[in-house]
């Protein structure tokens, strides 16, 4: 009996575009996370990502590291850099002086959030002349300068939300203050993501909703991230890393496969822009992007 022939390389199933890619990267505590930082940005900046954001630490404790990087991308290299600005630990009239800095240091894009307690604290507390909310920091950035400006949405309900329907009306909120795009909170299920991109839909929602990626490399870290933050893992996850606690080599493979498969499949219900949060990890998300046809110098089929 003859073997089956080997399938041509078209006939490999591939997406329908090559979608556009964005990517998220946290500011460095250490040289050594600096140097970590910068060989990731470099790793990936031939892919010509649309932007990189750079995060910003619970009640704004990273707000200088984040400006330092976000300034340095922009300056050392092609990619359109975005900085994360949230509400607390500063009143309006800093955070207008702050927005005034990155205007003109040529940073045009901000992801606007209303962000989370300082460390040690369970609740939010606004500055008690800050911005309360991301609805009013995004009115706030827009008097300031015409800024491009992303914001966050939460497929699964934010853990603050009274209910769904009224986390979507934070939503619209922020759209309507001025808001460009929304960037979603990481999930696992694409049926949850496609769930509330309808009712953003129905809700008059018109600006894009780019999915948020996170390749799980530690399944306990996330597991436990995840529960604070109100995301869902799929039992399928846990069998999938089961027995890997001590292979990283191998979970690596796993977690790039699992992505990247997540991504396919979106991209076949017609998404053509994913944010991946890098954790300042270049090669796994790198792979992901070769995977899905995002190449060096090969622009989104969008794009051509």
């Amino acid at each position: 009996m003859k073997d089956d022939p080997t399938p041509a390389p078209d006939a490999v199933p591939n997406p329908a575009r090559v979608p556009s890619v964005s990517f998220e990267f946290f500011p460095p505590k250490t040289e050594k996370m600096a140097q970590s930082l910068w060989e990731a940005v470099t790793k990936l900046e031939p892919l010509h990502p649309a932007f990189v954001s750079v995060t910003y630490g619970a009640g704004g404790s990273t707000r200088e590291r984040t400006h330092e990087t976000v300034t340095r991308i922009a300056r050392e290299t092609g990619l359109a850099a975005a900085a994360h600005l949230t509400c607390i630990g500063a009143s309006r009239g800093e955070m207008d002086d702050i927005a005034r800095h990155y205007w003109e240091s040529g940073i045009r894009h901000i992801v606007a959030l209303r962000g989370d307690p300082p460390e040690g604290e369970t609740s939010y507390r606004p500055h008690p002349e800050g911005y309360v909310y991301a609805s009013d920091l995004v009115e706030g950035l827009k008097r300031v300068a015409d800024f491009d400006i992303s914001v966050a949405a939460y497929p699964e309900t934010h853990p603050e939300a009274q209910s769904p329907e009224a986390d979507l009306d934070n939503l619209k909120r922020k759209i309507d203050a001025g808001a460009n795009r929304a960037i979603s909170q990481y999930f696992f299920d694409n049926a949850v993501y496609l769930r509330f991109r309808d009712r953003a839909a129905a809700a008059g929602i018109t600006v894009p909703i780019i999915p948020g990626i996170l390749p799980v490399t530690n399944f306990a870290q996330v597991q436990k991230f995840s529960a604070a933050c109100g995301a869902s893992m799929p039992g399928w996850m846990a069998d999938l890393f089961a027995g890997l606690d001590d292979d990283p080599d191998t979970r690596r493979l796993v977690a790039a496969t699992t992505a990247a498969e997540q991504c396919r499949q979106l991209v076949t219900e017609g998404v053509d822009d994913i944010h991946f949060f890098t954790l300042n990890r270049a090669d796994l998300t790198f792979t992901i992007c070769h995977i899905l046809g995002v190449r060096a110098g090969k622009a989104a089929k969008g794009d051509e």
